[in-house]
C-alpha cells in the first residue's frame, strides 16, 4: 500500500503516476468531493473483482462509476430530455443518478439493467476523468458496514491489517466533512430518494 502525500498546489505533477497505476488495474484511494473514495478502472474486470475484496463487498452489491461529463454517461445509459435537465442542475456535485443502462460498453460491477453514475465537483478527480479517458468505479474506501471518512488515517487504519489493500492512497489530509453523495433513482416515472 504505497501513499502518495500530495496538495492542491503539486498535484498535477502526480497524474501521470496515478493514470498509470488506474491502466495497470490498481485500485486507489482518492480524495472526492464527499469522502474519500476507492477508484479503478471499471472496464477492467481485474480491478473491480479487487475493490469488491477490499471492501469485502458483495458482488450482489453493484458498483457506481464516476464520468468525466454528461456527454460521457450518454454512451454507458439512457438519459432523456427530462433526466438530462435533471443532471445539468446536480452535476458536477453530491448526487449519485441510477439510470438504465446500455449493454454495448463492458463495465463490471453493475446491475444487470441499471447504472449508478456521478460526476464528482472535485479537481483531481475530475482531471483524472479528463486526462485518461477512462470509466472509473468511484466508490467510498471504507469496509462495507463500516463508515465512510474523510478522515485520512480513519481510511489507512480501515485497510492496513488487510489481506486485500488498495494499490495506492493519494494523501491529501483531511477532508471537509462530508457524507457520502445522495442517491437517485431516475428509472421510473418519479424521482426517487434511495440515499439522502
Amino acid at each position: 500500500m504505497d501513499i502518495l502525500k500530495i496538495n492542491p498546489r503539486n498535484f498535477e505533477k502526480f497524474l501521470i503516476k496515478i493514470i498509470e497505476n488506474l491502466k495497470n488495474g490498481n485500485v486507489i484511494v482518492c480524495p472526492t468531493d464527499t469522502v474519500y473514495g476507492l477508484i479503478g478502472d471499471a472496464t477492467n474486470k481485474k480491478a473491480v473483482d479487487k475493490i469488491f475484496k477490499i471492501k469485502e463487498r458483495s458482488v450482489n452489491k453493484p458498483l457506481p462509476i464516476f464520468v468525466k461529463d454528461i456527454k460521457r454517461a450518454k454512451k454507458i445509459a439512457w438519459i432523456d430530455k427530462k433526466q438530462e435537465e435533471f443532471l445539468k442542475k446536480n452535476w458536477p456535485g453530491k448526487t449519485t443518478v441510477v439510470l438504465k443502462r446500455k449493454k454495448d460498453k463492458k463495465i463490471y460491477g453493475l446491475a444487470e439493467k441499471t447504472i449508478a453514475l456521478r460526476i464528482p465537483d472535485y479537481q483531481l478527480i475530475n482531471l483524472i476523468l479528463e486526462k485518461n479517458n477512462l470509466i472509473l468505479i468511484g466508490t467510498s474506501a471504507n469496509l462495507s458496514n463500516q463508515p465512510a471518512s474523510t478522515k485520512i488515517k480513519q481510511v489507512i487504519n480501515q485497510f492496513k491489517d488487510n489481506d486485500f489493500q488498495p494499490d495506492l492512497i493519494i494523501d491529501v489530509g483531511n477532508l471537509k466533512l462530508s457524507r457520502p453523495s445522495k442517491v437517485i433513482d431516475l428509472t421510473g416515472s418519479k424521482i426517487k430518494v434511495l440515499r439522502r
